[in-house]
């Protein structure tokens, strides 16, 4: 049986469900699910966070550090940010934590800060493959960043649950390495 319980302690409000699944005799795998319940979902769509002006197909950088200089050059040059060495300490000690640096040649650098009010977010494409210490030991082309204040995890977390199931598609990220206008990688995303 399903239980759901609303939590009035997180702000802003989660819903919370429990659900219960028997597996091979009296094992009982319990499942959580928090879903944030003051969100609209336009709020927290990858496509109405970028524009062309937080799209760069031509990154210069070599390694981790120089990629993660040059986004966060873009959301300050796009007025996204506003304190950069906030943004920076925030993304690099994420780094330190664990590395940002996925599956199938994309990092999403990401960190949390004061200074950030609401999610930002840039796309990085390099021409050339960076190590950015991936899960599967490739080097990566596509960088997706972003950026989100202490006290919102939910816009957060929604970015990034898009972000993983919009480039799972091999297919996706190939158009995205071959888009040759920060516009055509909004038409992308937005298919």
């Amino acid at each position: 049986m399903d239980r759901h319980y609303l939590l009035d302690d997180f702000s802003p409000r989660f819903n919370l469900f429990f659900r219960n699944i028997p597996r091979s005799g009296k094992t009982i795998v319990t499942i959580l699910t928090f879903h944030r319940t003051d969100l609209k979902l336009e709020d927290m769509n990858i496509k109405t966070v970028l524009t062309a002006e937080t799209i760069n197909l031509h990154l210069k950088g070599a390694a981790k550090e120089e990629i993660i200089n040059e986004l966060l050059d873009m959301l300050v040059a796009a007025k996204k940010i506003q304190d950069r060495e906030a943004a920076y300490a925030a993304v690099m000690d994420r780094e330190q934590k664990m590395s940002t640096g996925m599956k199938h040649g994309i990092a999403i650098p990401h960190g949390k800060s004061a200074t950030i009010h609401d999610l930002v977010a840039c796309i990085g494409i390099s021409e050339k493959p960076v190590d950015f210490d991936s899960l599967d030991h490739e080097p990566c082309r596509i960088f997706i960043m972003t950026l989100s204040p202490v006290e919102k995890t939910g816009p957060h977390l929604q970015f990034l649950a898009e972000i993983s199931l919009l480039f799972k598609s091999s297919e996706k990220r190939q158009e995205i390495l071959n888009a040759d206008t920060p516009e055509a990688i909004l038409r992308i995303l937005a298919e």
